[in-house]
């Protein structure tokens, strides 16, 4: 996998703009499970910046296009524009905007507090207001929403689109911007489509999330139930987590047809000077939907098909469960694009990932050039006919550098080419494979396993050179509901029924796919689901 991205575009973005902040750190380090302590780091009072306006007591408010910012934003008599708004409300204020379209940024001046309440900004009854950035001058990260070093703070409901960057190597746009620190920031139910900064150094993101401050994280962080589509995000992500953000959920978003990767997790990547706090860490990503994801054109990647659905480069302490990728290039990948660093301690675990065209799972660094990936968990997920390429990956697709991880408890269906587990690099210690279920179509017990690049054809000759999956299941058809259309339920009468290993909750949690519990009549089923 190549993934040529967003390191280059932060040292041309200090040359170009002379941002100190986009600092990458390239100094070679011994690797280490390195990761900050599982606490949060403190939040500075944030000073409001912009024009300075006169605050209004804590209440409701609202915006209309039919308004006048001579108004005083009542209900009967609201303001034209959302900024005029979040200039002036305070802690315990909700903007309330109607039906229509705003040709307007929109920057949080202020915060909420825990005392007072959130400064929410929201969409009004069931409208569906629209921030268009359509003819907008973009100048170096120009966000259509920005909130930048602040505190409890909402934004719900809104269409966010149509910001435009042509190819430029100058500036790199995004939907929303979350930057800085901050704390207690939701971004709830908001459409976020057509951004766009498209050539071969360029970036753009949906929503992005930055943490710059040594000092103090992001944290307390909710991204729920946004659509996030038609991207051209050059060597940048559909939606990311990067830096000192900690303590986030990541939920029942539905993230497609973009043209590189849909959830990014990202550490080490010089957005934090501070090399400890630069990763994402501590952190829930379920319920999503990912698809379509496909770099197969973007002038950034050219002819590679190499975006995963989630991705976690660099990140820690992450749990991802109950997603759904498929269609996309990658479903799922863990590892570090950084040498000397890691992706670590990520559990996947009850998942659907089906119909990727290299991978259903990918970990380890993608040459030898990179990082590692350490203890993690990837246990009771399902994979149906990934590699549909068919020219590198697999359903499992082990690369360079991967220590003391567990792959147990999954359904590997494959398609007729049959590559079960590709594995070509023998730099690993410590991992453990075992108890999964192997099918391909057309039945039998033979396929592919490639272990340390050696191509084995037969099961046996596989666990015998490998040490792996001597508990595993092979050739038996786990009777899937109906995998062509992606319902990767098993039937009654599935040999993966109680046919897996009891782990312990913290690794395969207690609820399946669908949220009923993980384990029924005392054993653990095979896959994500449980019947």
């Amino acid at each position: 996998m190549i993934q040529r991205k967003r390191i280059l575009l932060s040292v041309l973005l200090i040359v170009v703009l002379s941002l100190s902040l986009w600092m990458v750190n390239m100094t070679p380090v011994e690797a280490s499970p390195l990761y900050a302590p599982k606490t949060k780091t403190p939040t500075p009072t944030a000073t409001p910046s912009g024009p300075t306006a006169t605050p209004l007591p804590a209440g409701n408010y609202y915006v209309s296009i039919a308004g006048s910012d001579s108004n005083n934003g009542s209900q009967v008599s609201p303001w034209r524009h959302i900024q005029y708004a979040m200039d002036r409300v305070v802690a315990g204020s909700t903007v309330y905007v109607m039906n229509g379209v705003y040709d307007e940024t929109v920057t949080f001046r202020n915060s909420g507090s825990a005392g007072g309440g959130y400064i929410t900004l929201r969409n009004f009854l069931t409208h569906t207001p629209i921030i268009d950035g359509t003819g907008l001058p973009i100048v170096s990260e120009t966000g259509l929403v920005v909130i930048e070093n602040r505190a409890y703070v909402k934004l719900i409901g809104f269409e966010i689109r149509d910001l435009q960057a042509g190819g430029s190597t100058s500036v790199f746009p995004a939907g929303i911007w979350i930057r800085g620190n901050g704390d207690h920031i939701e971004i709830r139910n908001n459409k976020v489509h057509n951004i766009e900064n498209s050539c071969s150094h360029c970036g753009a993101h949906g929503i992005a999330v930055y943490g710059r401050d040594p000092n103090a994280s992001i944290h307390d962080l909710i991204i729920d139930g946004n659509e996030v589509y038609d991207l051209q995000t050059g060597w940048s992500e559909s939606m990311v987590l990067n830096g000192n953000v900690e303590f986030f959920t990541v939920s029942n978003n539905i993230v497609h047809d973009n043209d590189n990767i849909g959830l990014d997790f990202i550490g080490f990547e010089g957005e934090n000077p501070d090399p400890v706090l630069d990763r994402a860490r501590d952190g829930t990503v379920v319920g999503n939907l990912v698809y379509n994801i496909n770099s197969f054109g973007n002038p950034a990647y050219g002819n590679e098909r190499s975006a995963g659905g989630i991705y976690v480069d660099g990140g820690t302490r992450i749990v991802i469960e109950r997603n759904k990728v498929h269609d996309s290039n990658l479903g799922v990948e863990l590892g570090s694009e950084h040498a000397g660093r890691n992706t670590s301690f990520v559990t996947l675990r009850n998942n659907f990932l089906y119909n990727n065209t290299q991978a259903g799972i990918a970990f380890g660094g993608y040459d030898k050039r990179r990082g590692s990936t350490e203890n993690c968990v990837i246990v009771n997920n399902t994979l149906y006919n990934n590699f549909t390429q068919r020219d590198w990956g697999g359903e499992i697709y082990i690369q360079f550098d991967t220590r003391n991880n567990i792959v147990k408890n999954n359904i590997i269906f494959a398609h007729d080419g049959r590559l079960f587990i590709n594995n070509w690099s023998s730099v690993m210690t410590g991992n453990v494979i075992d108890r999964n279920l192997f099918f391909a179509v057309g039945g039998g017990s033979n396929g592919t396993w490639v272990w340390h690049n050696v191509y084995y054809t037969t099961f046996a000759s596989y666990q015998s050179a490998s040490g792996n999956d001597g508990t595993s299941l092979i050739g038996l058809d786990p009777l899937l509901v109906n995998p062509t259309s992606g319902d990767l339920h098993i039937n009654t009468g599935s040999p993966a029924i109680n046919a897996g290993e009891n782990l312990p909750s913290s690794q395969m949690g207690t609820v399946d796919i669908d949220g009923n519990a993980r384990i029924i009549n005392g054993t653990v089923d095979i896959g994500a689901d449980e019947k």
